[in-house]
């Protein structure tokens, strides 16, 4: 059967995506062969479309910032209709991007709970940016959907990366013998409110500020954040002392790298919205 997917095979298809992606976040073992076979019988296309469809599933969750199966390889070029069913999908299971849920369904095991040092590794640079068609269709869906608004409005998915700095900045200082500044670590944003331009304040080893701006999300490296104008002003007043630590992979195995002043020497700043005084 040639041509153009149906919405109706679509959808199939992302359901039964979504039933093995389940599987695969929580250690559950199932059988990828099993399903293609399933959907062969449901829908009428072949087992090498099925497989390819679903690398291509992988692409456009890539492209909204959310976690894919590690075993099909994002695969892009695809329809926007799939673009559309997978976004349908997310709107009626509005659980899946809630933070509780995902780590319900990881492993004892899970690095969710395990409280100690993060990875922290280099930011994204020019070197490691993927293919420009790869990277402009991604970017595409990111607008689109709005990516960076849906992970800003995610407070769930914000305090749990918060939660998660913070033991990271507990566990360096008291790995460098620092007990009295790990005691003085201050949960700002969840003490004093949003207002301050930055989240938690820390300190390095020698006793100095670390004003820490979390963004956190369930996505690869790149998926776009937001980042507010007060953000940016005190990132300025205090360029040496405010950091951006950006979380990625958050759902498996929480990684991060850490942005400095000034963020337009590593993120591209646009204007989403303004405010209009009349005239």
């Amino acid at each position: 059967m040639a041509g153009n997917w149906s919405d109706a095979q679509n959808d199939a298809i992302v359901a039964d995506y979504f039933a093995m992606l389940a599987n695969d976040l929580s250690g559950r073992p199932y059988s990828k062969a099993e399903h293609n076979r399933r959907l062969q019988a449901a829908i009428d296309r072949p087992r090498g479309s099925i497989e390819y469809k679903h690398q291509n599933i992988s692409a456009v969750l890539k492209g909204l910032g959310e976690d894919w199966i590690s075993g099909y390889k994002p695969a892009f070029n695809f329809q926007a209709t799939l673009v559309d069913a997978v976004v349908r999908w997310l709107n009626h299971h509005p659980e899946w991007l809630a933070p509780a849920a995902r780590i319900a369904m990881q492993p004892s095991s899970s690095t969710l709970h395990e409280q100690g040092l993060l990875w922290i590794g280099p930011p994204p640079t020019h070197s490691n940016t993927p293919p420009p068609a790869e990277l402009e269709q991604m970017a595409a869906i990111a607008r689109k959907y709005d990516v960076a608004e849906r992970d800003a409005r995610n407070r769930a998915l914000g305090r749990a990366g918060e939660e998660r700095v913070l033991s990271h900045e507990h566990a360096q200082l008291l790995a460098a013998g620092r007990t009295d500044l790990a005691k003085r670590i201050r949960w700002v944003s969840h003490v004093d409110g949003d207002g301050a331009g930055y989240d938690i304040l820390s300190f390095d080893t020698d006793g100095s500020d670390r004003l820490i701006e979390v963004k956190t999300t369930n996505g690869w490296e790149r998926t776009p954040f937001h980042i507010t104008r007060n953000e940016l002003a005190v990132a300025t007043e205090r360029k040496k002392d405010w950091r951006l630590m950006r979380l990625w992979n958050f759902a498996r195995e929480p990684q991060a790298f850490e942005l400095r002043p000034p963020l337009e020497a590593h993120v591209s700043l646009m204007a989403t919205s303004y405010q209009a005084n009349i005239r």
